[in-house]
């Protein structure tokens, strides 16, 4: 689930490492599925053991630890956490970076379905991912390139939002709560918005995803997502339709929230709010 504004949370959350060294990056026992470490963990510690953190950042979902030796670049995916504080269980910690010289003693990745990913990069691998495998970041993308990388496509908006190949960082809640906040209904082909759409698609990405990030991310009803300090987060008080079927929309006080599937995916929209026409007037067929 972590998307953008909790990926950015937990790149935020340790921040104070940087200027510390590394002592040591451990797995932890757990009988559960294995994450993806690559390469084996016994090449990563004797590259990076006494490196010192210089950076931290967020290339779309994943944080980057930069070091004077690489960059450990870790993928949260479905149910993954980086946490500095105890996690939410024990049976489910997977990785132990221990530091020294800085205020964090250590840096903890959780991981409840076992499919993040920790991998060491070269400069120029992670120059591979982000310049060739994942699209601008949803944060500096400009309005004009964001209506060029998805104007052609006959794909939906909403699958469309999701292609981390043509924009970082936008994952299945977010981009119901960005098409809610831009009245734009997740059905409708993106060659068939106009000019004024996309931008308000693209004023409604950056508010929605800087708001979440202010409120730290949001945690679902699973609970399953902490910030670094294994606290909830707050924005899912503020989704307008994310896992609301069939409650009233708060906007129009009219309609209730509808779900649909698409591309496997579920998605909320208000039918009031996010109204759809096909060519020469006609309407979308209304999910039952």
């Amino acid at each position: 689930m972590p998307e953008l504004p909790e990926v950015e949370t937990m790149r935020r959350g340790i921040l104070a490492a940087v200027g510390g060294t590394i002592v040591s990056i451990e797995s932890c026992r757990c009988r559960r599925r294995p994450i993806t470490i690559q390469p084996a963990l016994s090449v990563i510690r004797r590259r990076i053991n006494g490196a010192h953190v210089t950076d931290v950042r967020r290339v779309g979902k994943r944080v980057v630890i930069c070091t004077s030796a690489g960059f450990v670049v870790i993928e949260p995916r479905m149910s993954g956490l980086v946490t500095i504080a105890e996690p939410p269980t024990r049976e489910h910690l997977r990785l132990r970076i221990t530091l020294r010289n800085c205020a964090l003693p250590e840096i903890l990745f959780w991981d409840r379905r076992g499919l993040g990913v920790v991998r060491l990069m070269s400069p120029a691998q992670l120059e591979e991912l982000s310049q060739t495998r994942l699209g601008p970041d949803a944060l500096e993308i400009s309005a004009d390139e964001f209506q060029d990388r998805f104007a052609g496509s006959r794909r939906p908006i909403k699958v469309a939002l999701l292609d981390q190949a043509r924009l970082a960082g936008v994952g299945n809640l977010y981009a119901s709560e960005i098409l809610h906040r831009a009245g734009i209904d997740p059905r409708r082909e993106c060659q068939r918005l106009t000019v004024p759409q996309w931008q308000r698609v693209h004023a409604a990405m950056r508010k929605v995803l800087q708001d979440a990030i202010r409120h730290e991310g949001s945690t679902l009803a699973d609970g399953t997502y902490r910030n670094t300090l294994s606290q909830l987060g707050s924005y899912q008080a503020q989704h307008a339709v994310y896992d609301r079927k069939g409650e009233i929309c708060d906007d129009c006080q009219r309609d209730t929230i509808v779900r649909i599937v698409q591309a496997q995916r579920s998605t909320f929209y208000c039918p009031t709010c996010q109204p759809a026409t096909l060519r020469k007037g006609k309407a979308l067929r209304r999910p039952q």
